[in-house]
C-alpha cells in the first residue's frame, strides 16, 4: 500500500474530488484488473478509451480514478484526479509506486529500426558473461539473470515497466537492456524512467501506419534522446543520415560509433556474426559497454564467443549443400542488408560463371505500414535470383492483397523467376525444390516468431523449423 500523495507526486495536478488521504494498493489501466483500492487510469488508446469504464472501475474497488476527459458522474467515497495527460502520469506514477526501481540499476535503452533486439539481447549476454548480474527487455522475451519471461510487446506499459525494473533491482540486477519502441516513446510508456544511456542503430522506413510520416518517425526516436538526462550517455551510429539529429539537443554526454568515419570507437573486434549489419551491432555493444566503464580487453575476448540471437541470421545446410538462412527482416533497409551479405557469400572465391543462387521467401505484415511493401518486393528482386512472395503474419487483411502490393515494386511485367506463393509453408517447399548445391536460401520477415497470423488467428509456425522438415536434418 502506499499513500495517494507518494504515488501523485511530480504530477501536475488540475483538479481534484474528495479524499486524497488514503491508500492505494495498485495501480491499473484495465477495468478487468481492478483490486481493493486501487487506483484505476483512464488512458485514451487508438481502439478505446478508459474514461468509458471509470464506472465499472469502481463497482469492482477503485478507490482512486486519474482522469484527462470531463467526467459527470462524480461518485461519493472515490478519490478524483484529473491530470494533463493521463500517458504521462501513468509513467511517473509508477515509478513513484515501486519507488523509483530505474535509479537502482544502469538501465540502458537501445532504439532505431533495426538492430534493437540483437544488440539488446548480445549486451545482456555479455554482461552475464562478464560476471554481472543483469536483465533485459526485449521484443522476443524479457530477462531477470538467466530466468525468461515472455514478452507481450517491444516496451511494456508503464505499471509493467516497472514492475519488471522493481523485480530485477529484487535479484540484483545491475544492469538492464531494454529495447525502446518509437511507440513506446510516442505514448509515454518510458515517462518518469531513469536511463543511464541511450543507444541509436540506424532508422529507415517503418511503422507509418501509426506515425504517419517518417518525421513523426524520427522525432518519435529522437524524443527518448531528448530526455535523457545530463549524467547520461547518448551513442549513436554517425553513419546513419540521422545518426547526428538524434542528438542534437540531448543533455546527455554524446558519443558516435562508426564502420566509414573518424569516430569515438575505432577497435578491432572480432565475431562469430557475419554481415556489415551485425558489425555495426557489435561496435555498438562493445562502445556501450566500455561506456558502463567495462575493460576493453575482457569486452573484447567475450565478443569474440558470443553468439547469433534467434532469428537473427540463423543459418543451416542441408545434406546436399543447400545453405538456408532465417532472419526476422521485415523493412526495407533490413531485407536490403541481409541480402548485401548473402551476395557476399555467394560470390565469394568463384568465377562469373560459377556462382551460386540466391533463392528469397518473403513477405509483408498486415494492418501495418503499406508504403515498404513496393519497396520490399523491389529490392527482393533486383537483388536475388529467384523471389517467391508469400504471406508473413497478415493478421486482419486479405493475404492475396498484401502480394498484390508487394508485387507492385518489380518491374518486369512477366518474370520466371518470381514466384507468388500465399501459403507460407508450400512457398518454403517450392524453395527448397528450386534449390541446388551451394545455394542460398533465405526466408525472412518472422525470424524467431513461433506462430502466423492469419484472418485474426494465430497458429504455431516456425521458419527455421519448416526449413528442416525440408532439409530433412
Amino acid at each position: 500500500m502506499k499513500l495517494l500523495s507518494t504515488v501523485t507526486e511530480n504530477i501536475k495536478i488540475l483538479e481534484t474530488h474528495g479524499n486524497v488521504d488514503v491508500y492505494v494498493s495498485s495501480l491499473s489501466i484495465n477495468s478487468n484488473s481492478i483490486q481493493a483500492n486501487s487506483l484505476f487510469v483512464a488512458i485514451i488508446g487508438e481502439v478505446v478509451d478508459g474514461h468509458m469504464y471509470i464506472d465499472e472501475s469502481i463497482k469492482k474497488g477503485a478507490k482512486v480514478i486519474v482522469y484527462q476527459n470531463i467526467i459527470e458522474n462524480i461518485q461519493h467515497g472515490v478519490t478524483y484526479i484529473k491530470v494533463e495527460d493521463t500517458k504521462e502520469a501513468l509513467g511517473i506514477m509508477a515509478s513513484n509506486f515501486y519507488d523509483h526501481p530505474s535509479r537502482k540499476l544502469k538501465l540502458v535503452g537501445i532504439t532505431g529500426t533495426n538492430g534493437k533486439t540483437t544488440t539488446a539481447t548480445l549486451l545482456h549476454h555479455l554482461f552475464r558473461k562478464l560476471g554481472h548480474k543483469a536483465g533485459m527487455i526485449g521484443t522476443v522475451v524479457n530477462m531477470i539473470n538467466d530466468k525468461s519471461f515472455d514478452a507481450d510487446r517491444t516496451t511494456p506499459d508503464s505499471i509493467s515497466l516497472n514492475k519488471l525494473l522493481d523485480m530485477m533491482v529484487e535479484e540484483g540486477c545491475e544492469y538492464c537492456f531494454m529495447e525502446v519502441s518509437s511507440h513506446a516513446v510516442s505514448l509515454k510508456r518510458i515517462a518518469g524512467i531513469t536511463f543511464a544511456g541511450g543507444v541509436f542503430t540506424n532508422l529507415t522506413l517503418d511503422h507509418l501506419d501509426y506515425h504517419k510520416t517518417f518525421e513523426n518517425y524520427r522525432d518519435a526516436k529522437k524524443a527518448f534522446f531528448d530526455s535523457l538526462q545530463a549524467h547520461a550517455f547518448a551513442l549513436s551510429n554517425i553513419d546513419d543520415m540521422s545518426g547526428e539529429q538524434m542528438l542534437k539537443d540531448t543533455q546527455a554526454k554524446k558519443y558516435f560509433y562508426s564502420l566509414k568515419k573518424t569516430s569515438d570507437f575505432t577497435d578491432r573486434l572480432k565475431t562469430k556474426l557475419i554481415g556489415e549489419f551485425n558489425a555495426y551491432n557489435i561496435l555498438a555493444i562493445y562502445a556501450t559497454a566500455v561506456l558502463l566503464g567495462q575493460d576493453k580487453e575482457n569486452v573484447k575476448e567475450i565478443i569474440k564467443g558470443l553468439e547469433p540471437v534467434e532469428g537473427r541470421f540463423n543459418y543451416i545446410k542441408s545434406k546436399d549443400g543447400v545453405t538456408g538462412i532465417v532472419d526476422y527482416a521485415h523493412t526495407p533497409d533490413a531485407l536490403e542488408n541481409v541480402l548485401k551479405t548473402i551476395v557476399e557469400m555467394k560470390w565469394n572465391g568463384l568465377p562469373a560463371d560459377k556462382a551460386r543462387k540466391i533463392i528469397s521467401v518473403f513477405g509483408c505484415g498486415g494492418d501495418r505500414d503499406k508504403t515498404k511493401r513496393p519497396i520490399m518486393g523491389k529490392i527482393g528482386y533486383d537483388m536475388s535470383d529467384i523471389v517467391i512472395i508469400t504471406s508473413d503474419n497478415p493478421r486482419t487483411e486479405n493475404p492475396e492483397t498484401i502480394l498484390q502490393e508487394i508485387n507492385k515494386g518489380i518491374s518486369d511485367t512477366k518474370p520466371d523467376n518470381l514466384y507468388v506463393i500465399s501459403d507460407r509453408h508450400l512457398a518454403i517447399q517450392k524453395a527448397c525444390e528450386l534449390a541446388k548445391k551451394g545455394d542460398y536460401i533465405l526466408i525472412a520477415g518472422k525470424g524467431h516468431e513461433k506462430y502466423q497470423e492469419v484472418h485474426g488467428a494465430k497458429t504455431h509456425f516456425d521458419d527455421m523449423e519448416e526449413l528442416k522438415k525440408c532439409f530433412n536434418v
